[in-house]
């Protein structure tokens, strides 16, 4: 049987719920049931996760700060509390029962963030090195700066290199990553670009957006949805 893939979705003018087609594509493609979860379940969640087979965390605003311990900083953009909210509790509940967790772009960080980590709140002013441009000017389909592959790890296996080309749409990035997690993918400039879990099934998160790259026939990023939509039926 085909699994079913929650993907959170973006709170837009606290008025509409919003998810690009990509995520919903992407998810078909490999295998998988989409199902779109809004940013208003918290008190459901547990039945939510018991039907569910894998959560996608998808890509949107910025986060609260207050979730690691930290003040708004003035290079943060516009948060969503509530569904960072019923992000946090998502992803615990999927934890405790060791289902399949995919964190794209912002993902990646509610996912750090959920597990223990905190994030730089704008990287551009909160690091003295000089970085790459990780808003890119281009395309969602073109890829524009590397990531290199950590060995021994569930992105390695996918990526089957050492080194991978990525698109890039964020201004936020994760920092310190906790215990079980692990770094598994760093751009150039030492921002991280991928992490997992090293105790769960399949617990991955990336920093940059493959299910654009997908449509534009990316064989790494159609691999990485297949791995995650296969681990959904283990």
């Amino acid at each position: 049987m085909k699994p079913i893939i929650g993907i959170t979705s973006h709170i837009e003018q606290e008025s509409k719920y919003v998810l690009n087609r990509a995520y919903v594509n992407a998810i078909v493609r490999a295998g998988g049931i989409p199902l779109i979860v809004p940013a208003s379940i918290e008190d459901d969640v547990s039945k939510l996760v018991q039907k569910l087979d894998g959560l996608l965390l998808s890509g949107g605003g910025d986060i609260d700060p207050t979730l690691f311990g930290e003040e708004p900083h003035p290079g943060l953009g516009e948060i969503s509390p509530l569904r960072d909210s019923v992000e946090m509790v998502l992803i615990h509940e999927m934890l405790a029962v060791n289902k399949p967790i995919l964190g794209i772009c912002r993902g990646i960080q509610i996912l750090n963030i959920a597990m223990g980590g905190n994030m730089y709140q704008d990287i551009y002013t909160q690091q003295d090195e000089v970085l790459l441009q990780h808003s890119q000017i281009a395309t969602k389909s073109h890829r524009s700066h590397f990531v290199q592959v950590e060995n021994d790890t569930i992105l390695h296996s996918i990526a089957q290199a050492e080194r991978i080309k990525v698109n890039s749409f964020h201004h936020q990035a994760v920092k310190d990553v906790p215990k079980p997690l692990i770094v598994s993918g760093v751009a150039s400039d030492g921002i991280i670009e991928a992490i997992e879990s090293k105790i769960h099934h399949f617990v991955v998160g990336v920093q940059w957006h493959p299910e654009e790259l997908v449509e534009s026939e990316d064989g790494v990023s159609i691999r990485l949805f297949k791995k995650f939509v296969q681990a959904c039926v283990k």
